[in-house]
């Protein structure tokens, strides 16, 4: 009887210590959802956008609320959530939430997440472009880590200080950005606002756009230059991290290198729309 008892006590003593172990894991395990906005209607029609405040087209508000769908069908909870200051980002963001039931948590619109801005080229219809300047020089503007398109100055509608949402900060006469200048903006603000939140435990959601998201996973995810310029990132489609008590991403299974966040969804149907993406200037 006496050694039953101490097998048994034994057997009770593992499983807490599994229990306790796991719940150890689990409170050192920090989940962070990154949503590329839905397709907009500049999107749709093939233009360069950038910073231009264009809505969501009628897939894209579709799209974001599929992606939202998804983030509850994962039984994802956000505690705050980030966007940017541009309507598509913002829409996107309330369908998400609408979708999870978590319209009443925390929202902060910063525009260190806006897109990249496309100077000169936006507004400018992405195959015109290529048909008038070359697919190698659009493929440099567009794509390049470290090349910035041409830039638009102060007479323009689409330079920042033209638009009231920007006033009050000191911008260039002349104003462009490439991705490793967009990087320069989203990861400071991702260190200083949004990291405190993680390592604080809560859930983060941010919904933005495909260069701010680009160089926040470049980021996370130590990817080299030549590499994050490949990288694509579909529309609407939810792409979870898992991040250690460094906050650095634990690989996840089915991630599609060089990413070692998830996307949720339809795996298939995700590299489709990822080569969509790639495809608007061939």
């Amino acid at each position: 009887m006496f050694a039953i008892s101490r097998s048994s006590a034994l057997l009770v003593s593992r499983a807490a210590f599994r229990r306790s172990f796991a719940a150890v894991q689990a409170a050192d395990k920090h989940t962070l959802v990154l949503v590329r906005h839905g397709e907009s209607t500049w999107n749709l029609e093939n233009v360069f956008t950038g910073w231009y405040d264009c809505p969501l087209s009628e897939k894209g508000h579709g799209e974001a609320q599929d992606g939202g769908k998804l983030i509850a069908a994962e039984g994802i909870k956000a505690d705050i959530a980030y966007t940017s200051l541009l309507k598509r980002a913002i829409r996107t963001l309330w369908h998400v939430l609408e979708q999870t039931d978590r319209m009443w948590i925390p929202v902060n619109k910063c525009w260190e997440l806006n897109e990249r801005h496309y100077g000169a080229l936006q507004g400018l219809d992405k195959q015109e472009t290529v048909d008038k300047y070359g697919k190698d020089q659009v493929l440099v503007w567009r794509r390049s880590y470290d090349v910035p398109p041409p830039p638009v100055d102060k007479s323009s509608p689409h330079h920042p200080a033209n638009d009231e949402r920007y006033s009050g900060r000191e911008w260039p006469e002349e104003f462009t950005e490439s991705l490793a200048t967009t990087l320069e903006r989203v990861v400071p603000f991702y260190e200083s606002e949004i990291v405190p939140k993680l390592k604080a435990g809560s859930t983060v959601l941010i919904a933005a756009h495909g260069n701010s998201l680009r160089a926040l996973v470049k980021h996370l995810d130590s990817i080299d230059e030549s590499t994050i310029a490949e990288l694509n990132i579909p529309t609407g489609t939810p792409l979870v991290y898992e991040l250690d008590e460094n906050l650095k991403p634990i690989p996840q299974p089915n991630a599609i290198a060089p990413l070692q966040g998830r996307y949720l969804g339809d795996q298939d149907a995700i590299r489709q729309r990822i080569e969509g993406v790639k495809n608007q200037t061939k």
